[in-house]
């Protein structure tokens, strides 16, 4: 944990938002431009950055010393994920406390090496999992991921107001969703409402990092 120079958080208060798709392309993004990146998937009951990746089902990570996990290495990143030390259809029926330890685990006991950056793809929701998190680790910050409409950005609020009470900095919010864009016609269309993103940084003085349209393309890539 010593080599690792910044940890980020990609958090939401809402499940479905697009935080995972965001946690991939920005440690893609910071892999581009020549940083040393780990990801860190920290949804231990939904994991998903091992098919994000393309990493192949049954995938386990090898082990150093008889003590460390070694991380997964795709496209660049060095990852780990709970994907990878259970069967993907298998249901984690675990009480917060387990699921902190699990997280706990995967974070200290990985030989991640020397990183510029651990980006850490959070489970949605202010509790057990994001409570470890802020105890075990110095966060650099958070990224706040939501989509427009209103139920959304007040689970977003709830987000940034969690990080503030555990001193972590919240960096800005991404705007998820924003736009869809007919592939037939062009036509632009706010399905999801608009400036919602805008409105929430305003809000709580923070940047809005991004507003990403809603994009047919994504889901493809990710699914393929």
């Amino acid at each position: 944990m010593n080599q690792i120079k910044h940890i980020i958080a990609v958090a939401s208060g809402k499940g479905g938002v697009g935080k995972s798709t965001t946690s991939v392309n920005l440690a893609l993004a910071l892999k581009a431009l020549g940083a040393t990146v780990g990801l860190l998937d920290a949804d231990i009951y939904g994991p998903s950055q091992q098919m994000m990746l393309g990493i192949a089902p049954g995938t386990r990570p090898d082990q150093k010393d008889g003590q460390y996990l070694l991380p997964v290495e795709a496209h660049g990143l060095k990852t780990m994920s709970m994907g990878y030390l259970v069967d993907e259809r298998t249901p984690m029926v675990w009480r917060g406390p387990m699921a902190g330890g699990a997280l706990a685990q995967m974070l200290e006991q990985t030989f991640w090496g020397e990183l510029d950056y651990l980006v850490i793809d959070m489970p949605p929701g202010t509790g057990d999992i994001q409570l470890t998190l802020s105890q075990k680790a110095q966060v650099s910050g958070a990224v706040i991921v939501t989509t427009p409409q209103d139920i959304a950005l007040l689970d977003a609020q709830k987000g940034i107001e969690m990080f503030r009470k555990v001193d972590v900095p919240v960096l800005g919010i991404i705007e998820n969703m924003a736009v869809h864009v007919c592939s037939n016609c062009g036509h632009e269309e706010h399905i999801f409402g608009s400036a919602g993103g805008q409105r929430i940084a305003a809000e709580y003085g923070v940047p809005l990092l991004a507003s990403l349209p809603l994009a047919l393309s994504i889901r493809e890539q990710t699914d393929s």
